[in-house]
């Protein structure tokens, strides 16, 4: 990797985990309102928020990692399309949490370090296995936020709408991949992913 492209990459991941993430889409759920919610319920809300914006801290490092190490431009492109509207992902997540009055992960470095060295052991096994990799990630994310959404509190009218509009982003994305010629993960590897997300999702919760 050269000077430019290490420059470039450590900005992204600086962006990612400190700064204020930018959405080129409009916030899904702008325009409604939500129905009255009590403490505890704007409490939950904004914890499970928070778990989904670390979702998607992970996800900007694990694409960052596959295409740091990818061999096919055609690969990287679409990881870098799919990292794009992660961030919007991010921007929209973190801005519901400040609504509600939570606070992100005090983890995001270490989830975005481990999920970046992730992505780049995925990639390096080739192209169809990183492509996999993402599938299988975006199949998982996306029965997560499909869980949240029957979490969330009744009333928040603003949070479902950002969560299902992810979930589908996710699952388009399992689509490209596979389109693309993803090979399917062994049984393992999907045990220890939904094991690994499992962990992730209960500390989020709570830091």
């Amino acid at each position: 990797m050269n000077l430019d492209r290490a420059i470039i990459e450590f900005d992204r991941a600086l962006r990612a985990v400190a700064g204020p993430a930018v959405s080129v889409r409009p916030l899904p759920g702008a325009g409604v309102s939500d129905e009255a919610m009590g403490p505890g319920e704007r409490q939950h809300a904004a914890a499970l928020m928070r778990v989904n914006h670390v979702g998607e801290i992970c996800a900007q490092a694990l694409y960052q990692g596959q295409a740091l190490v990818s061999r096919s431009a055609l690969t990287r492109t679409e990881l870098e399309r799919a990292a794009q509207e992660e961030t919007e992902h991010l921007a929209w997540t973190e801005r519901r949490i400040d609504e509600l009055g939570g606070r992100k992960s005090m983890l995001n470095p270490l989830w975005y370090g481990g999920a970046l060295a992730i992505g780049a052991f995925a990639a390096a096994f080739g192209d169809r296995w990183s492509l996999g990799f993402l599938a299988e990630t975006e199949r998982q994310v996306g029965a997560h936020l499909d869980d949240h959404l029957g979490r969330l509190p009744s009333g928040d009218i603003k949070s479902r709408a950002i969560v299902a509009q992810m979930r589908d982003d996710e699952l388009s994305h399992a689509e490209t991949a596979v389109r693309l010629g993803a090979a399917e993960l062994p049984f393992v590897a999907k045990a220890a992913m939904r094991i690994a997300s499992r962990v992730m999702t209960t500390v989020a919760y709570r830091l």
